[in-house]
């Protein structure tokens, strides 16, 4: 009985060993698979390449920390853009087909979003956007929820952005300068020509001020001396700008001719450290409307360690991160905690209803500053009345105590600083004109 208990041992031993040498771990090898984050957008772009490097802060962090679901490691795969909707497409069926991502963080302009989103929802794949704010991404979630659930966007709407540009208008532009006429000047692109549409539509009418000129220009445009002397002639109280391509030289040439009228609106290249370089140091008096977090503002404890990780990594431009940056890092959180809650990535609705509850609150001297929730399916932003299924939780009715704003305004001074000067509760300056400018 004994030899042929031995016996039998010394089977299972040897079948056991010769299992392990094929399979050494085979209870947690497949829990041990890498989880794979795709990331899609512009590898050249300082917004492509903002997105990319938040989201690799925030996966370093989380696998130093010891992974997710009990010790699997976070793998970047990535896939450019280009900025293109069609390279935008197939950089998504690269990601989905080739690298097999269970997760996808995405740093895509508005078009190449749109263009990409019907093959998101084939291939049903957990994404969350951080730099698209166009409102029709998110009334498809709204309208096509069981199509379109498992995308998420970091950035406020445009709806919502939109809402806070008439308060800015109204309380500071109207009401504390005092500014009753305008000039746009308008750069001719699809999102200019869009932009000046809903500033002369609802903005100013909203804050009670009247447009005296419109003025579209060609955004390869080297010499702005003529558009500036005609606005000059016109003698409104102030320019709203609308830049988004090329928006060094309008504002370069604005501060050398020291055009006697102040300027603000929209300036997509005053978001980055690199605007007082790139402009010659010729930037000052320029304010833009912005969504936050961004530079210019006072940032809470934790956001001020993930610039400092930032700023020590990288070196070439950006240098600091735009605000995009800052919501690939909350929102690769966001969506490895709703996993975590979950599961994993799948099933997919398991993640979705997990990714509906989560609410990254970020504070600073005790009060709430920036936080990182989402609309759920059939509630309503109560100012509005407009469902924001998935969208950010922007808090866009005064005073502001929920913590993400729809926007911020900031503004470049003539000594190179920038300062946050709209709304109150994150403002750390004061809106102003530049000095050659009689008040």
């Amino acid at each position: 009985m004994r030899k042929k208990l031995s016996l039998i041992i010394l089977v299972t031993i040897f079948v056991f060993g010769t299992f392990m040498t094929i399979n050494p771990n085979p209870i947690f090898a497949k829990s041990k698979k890498p989880v794979i984050i795709g990331f899609i957008g512009s590898f050249d772009s300082d917004a492509g390449k903002s997105t990319l490097r938040g989201a690799e802060i925030a996966i370093e962090e989380i696998n130093a920390a010891g992974g997710m679901l009990g010790g699997r490691k976070l793998k970047l795969v990535k896939a450019d853009t280009g900025e293109d909707a069609t390279e935008g497409i197939k950089a998504y069926e690269y990601l989905a087909e080739n690298k097999k991502v269970d997760f996808i963080i995405s740093g895509c302009i508005d078009d190449v979003s749109l263009g990409w989103m019907p093959r998101m929802a084939e291939y049903k794949i957990p994404t969350v956007d951080t730099w698209t704010s166009a409102y029709s991404a998110i009334e498809k979630v709204s309208k096509e929820y069981e199509k379109y659930k498992m995308y998420f966007m970091t950035c406020p709407t445009d709806y919502a952005l939109g809402t806070q540009y008439v308060d800015f208008a109204k309380d500071v532009l109207a009401k504390k300068m005092g500014w009753k006429t305008c000039v746009i000047m308008q750069e001719d692109t699809a999102y200019g020509t869009g932009t000046y549409a809903f500033i002369k539509d609802d903005i100013l009418p909203g804050a009670g001020i009247k447009l005296l000129d419109h003025i579209v220009y060609d955004p390869n445009t080297v010499d702005f001396s003529p558009i500036y002397n005609k606005i000059i002639r016109t003698k409104p109280d102030f320019i709203y700008i609308i830049s988004s391509v090329k928006c060094v030289v309008p504002t370069s040439q604005y501060v050398k001719m020291q055009v006697p009228i102040p300027i603000t609106g929209i300036n997509v290249a005053a978001v980055g450290k690199e605007f007082w370089k790139d402009t010659g140091g010729m930037g000052g008096g320029m304010s833009t409307l912005m969504p936050p977090p961004t530079l210019g503002m006072d940032m809470d404890p934790r956001t001020e360690k993930f610039i400092k990780k930032y700023q020590k990594k990288y070196k070439k431009r950006p240098v600091y991160p735009h605000f995009n940056g800052f919501n690939a890092y909350y929102g690769i959180y966001n969506a490895v905690s709703a996993a975590e809650h979950a599961g994993g990535f799948k099933p997919l609705d398991k993640w979705v209803k997990a990714m509906e509850n989560e609410d990254l609150k970020l504070y600073k001297d005790g009060k709430l500053w920036i936080r990182y929730a989402y609309w759920k399916p059939g509630e309503l932003e109560p100012r509005t009345g407009v469902a924001f299924t998935h969208n950010v939780k922007a808090d866009i009715s005064p005073p502001l105590n929920n913590g993400h704003p729809a926007l911020i305004v900031t503004q470049w001074y003539t000594d190179g600083s920038v300062k946050c000067v709209y709304p109150k509760k994150y403002a750390n300056g004061e809106f102003t004109v530049p000095p050659w400018v009689k008040k």
